[in-house]
């Protein structure tokens, strides 16, 4: 046995679902209701198992010391102009949460606008969505506390920083859009859950209630947000999402509408000059554009009536194409054809087109004109990503950040006027020495023969005498590509453990585009867990590692990776990690915003579905028949996004299965944050402190050995 005394986690046996003639029980169906006694209670017996275990691994201190002094470096976003001023974030190294500044010019002195380190004694509150007006004068700025996804919109004057009165409440998941004239904003909130009526001293972000019947309302400024007008709706489609956004030309409202997590939308227009209302309602009465959920259509830009829009519409790798609003009924213009590689985003600047494109998940970024012609490919370090893009068509100049593995980042500028690009901004972190490590991209085969990518990193003087502990990285899903970025823990990782880091570009991400996702969806989700099992075997036949020594680790759909790998097979793997993590499969949809995730899972309440969501749901496939690899899951009281009662339920269940086992050896523990969430906006100093206890953990289980 482990030598843990887990708490005693009570099963209710009584609760039994009828899924399709399936009798499936749900003896923690009492975990789900974060807010009552019994759960809190549960909570903190959890807390005080996993925090004494995690407190006394060897070298966590000094990890956490190592994180403090390599994380104290100057971070800085790509600068971006609004009207006469330039904007950029900084963090000056250890600082909660990023401050966003202001200068007149890119030498100029720089100024606080908005520091959210201000907003709260733990670092707790961050800055969410925020939107300049057209001329740089009003900022509207999202506040998200405690790392929920609601927030609060509040608007600033620029040139004196003063905060208006306004403030509006209930908003998640929304965008910004000035009105041409400035005397206010279009923005998407919903109405307050039902479990908060009646009771305003609730804590938001602990409730479970489903998200539904997103609006569009309009604010003026200096106004009560009871005053603000409904302009869009969708009632009989209470599931559908919107977003707003006005034309470069500020003439067009566009909004966007979803029903899912699905890469497709609609697209609807309000000529802002002469808008049509419902005669009925008063609503906004929008030319629907695109009115149907077969494709994704964003747009880039317009030349009055002519808009240019990204699609995936008969191109899975994404294209360019010209539409004419006064002529719908015309066939689209290709600008931009589909390419071999995956063109991820793309931003007019100086009347041209540039395009970030996904070569093998490895960053390239091209320059078109406004015809589609290719007349220019930037330079870049090395292989890595593009972590943001900054300019505006009316503009004469772009700048770009980058990073990778090994790079901690650099920000240029390339100017349209000389045609020349130069290094605006670069970062150096202290005790890293780039030279030491090596990156390396290799395919292997997953059991179906589809060939899929991974990136493995180690120091140089590391053998492939399969002795080295390693650490595999996985995501796969929600058409999310997963580049290289750079980190201060997993360098230490390297560094201080000389363990090998591997991330593998599982199926149901996005970095060969639409079928690269759609492989990894629905009945096929088992194609993502076959190809990170596929890559641990990698790993060992080509000498990084042993199964004995291999840790895995993945947060939110990630985290469903990792416990469905670690219940399919548990020999595998020396340690596992679940972040956030989704598990069960059968009820996920009805908690927040879990329903529009059925575009990739599926939905238990469908016959067809139940059967292969039920085959792999972590929490109903846990198994005793051989013991598990040591088994952290972390999560966050304040999560909305993935309610943390997915990782309550698996703990508890595992814990029954094989807590009390002789042949159990290995820990299987939950850490549960406090005023945290999913992982956005969460304060520095919550990151670290997890890391550490993170790196322990693995570190120890893989048998790694920390060296100064």
């Amino acid at each position: 046995m482990s030598g843990v005394e887990y708490p005693v986690t009570r099963r209710d046996e009584s609760v039994v679902d009828d899924f399709h003639g399936t009798l499936v029980r749900d003896p923690y169906r009492w975990l789900e209701d974060p807010d009552s006694k019994e759960t809190e209670a549960w909570v903190r017996a959890q807390n005080v198992v996993t925090d004494s275990f995690l407190k006394n691994l060897d070298h966590r201190a000094d990890f956490l010391q190592r994180l403090k002094e390599m994380h104290n470096y100057p971070k800085y976003s790509a600068p971006f102009k609004r009207g006469q001023k330039y904007f950029y974030w900084h963090n000056s190294g250890l600082q909660n949460q990023s401050v966003l500044y202001m200068q007149d010019s890119l030498d100029g002195e720089s100024k606080v606008l908005l520091d959210p380190n201000a907003l709260s004694t733990d670092g707790t509150a961050s800055t969410g969505t925020y939107k300049f007006s057209d001329s740089g004068k009003f900022l509207a700025y999202a506040i998200n506390r405690s790392g929920s996804d609601w927030a609060k919109i509040h608007v600033k004057t620029v040139d004196t920083g003063a905060d208006h009165a306004d403030i509006l409440d209930w908003v998640k998941f929304s965008s910004i859009a000035w009105h041409p004239d400035e005397s206010g904003f279009y923005y998407c909130r919903y109405l307050p859950p039902a479990s908060f009526t009646g009771n305003d001293a609730k804590d938001k972000g602990t409730e479970t209630d489903a998200a539904r019947d997103q609006k569009v309302y309009y604010h003026a400024l200096g106004t009560e947000q009871s005053k603000d007008k409904l302009v869009f709706e969708v009632p009989q489609h209470p599931d559908w999402m919107m977003g707003v956004q006005t034309t470069d030309d500020q003439r067009y409202l566009l909004i966007t509408v979803s029903e899912s997590c699905e890469n497709v939308n609609r697209l609807y227009y309000v000529d802002l000059q002469q808008p049509s209302y419902d005669a009925v309602t008063g609503v906004f009465r929008p030319v629907k554009l695109i009115d149907n959920f077969e494709a994704s259509y964003h747009y880039v830009a317009n030349n009055g009536t002519q808009m240019f829009l990204s699609t995936n519409k008969d191109a899975p790798r994404n294209k360019l194409i010209r539409m004419d609003m006064a002529h719908p009924d015309q066939a689209a213009v290709e600008v931009i054809p589909q390419s071999a590689d995956l063109l991820d985003t793309i931003i007019c600047t100086a009347d041209h087109f540039v395009a970030q494109y996904l070569q093998d998940a490895k960053a390239a970024l091209k320059l078109f004109t406004m015809d589609g012609e290719h007349v220019h490919t930037f330079e870049l370090p090395t292989a890595g990503s593009i972590s943001s893009i900054s300019g505006k068509r009316e503009q004469t100049e772009l700048f770009y950040s980058f990073v990778s593995f090994t790079h901690p980042g650099a920000i240029f500028h390339y100017d349209f006027v000389t045609k020349k690009q130069s290094v605006f901004r670069e970062t150096k972190v202290a005790g890293f020495v780039p030279e030491d490590f090596e990156t390396e991209q290799v395919f292997y085969y997953s059991d179906d023969g589809t060939r899929v990518p991974m990136f493995v990193l180690k120091k140089k003087s590391v053998d492939l005498d399969g002795n080295n502990a390693a650490l595999l990285y996985g995501y796969g899903g929600f058409n999310i590509s997963i580049t290289p970025s750079f980190s201060v823990a997993r360098v230490l990782w390297l560094q201080h453990y000389s363990g090998v880091l591997a991330i593998a570009n599982l199926r149901g991400g996005e970095e060969y585009g639409e079928e690269w996702h759609k492989a990894g969806t629905l009945g096929r989700k088992q194609n993502v867990f076959d190809d990170f099992k596929a890559a641990a075997r990698k790993l060992v036949a080509e000498g990084y590692t042993r199964h004995d020594k291999l840790s895995i680790m993945g947060g939110s759909n990630g985290g469903l990776l990792v416990t469905a790998c670690v219940n399919q097979s548990p020999g595998l793997f020396a340690a596992g990690v679940a972040q956030v993590p989704v598990t069960d499969m059968l009820r996920f949809h009805q908690f927040t915003i879990g329903w529009a995730w059925c575009s990739d899972y599926g939905c238990a309440d469908k016959p067809d579905d139940f059967k292969f969501l039920y085959k792999y749901s972590p929490l109903h496939t846990v198994q005793n028949s051989e013991p598990y690899p040591a088994l952290l899951l972390t999560t966050g009281d304040h999560d909305d996004r993935v309610v943390p009662c997915h990782s309550y339920k698996y703990t508890a269940e595992v814990q029954h299965k094989l807590g009390s086992d002789p042949r159990q050896e290995k820990p299987l523990l939950v850490r549960i944050d406090v005023r945290a969430g999913h992982g956005a906006g969460k304060p520095l100093d919550k990151q670290l402190e997890e890391a550490a206890d993170v790196y322990a953990f693995i570190a120890k289980y893989t048998g790694a050995t920390w060296a100064d």
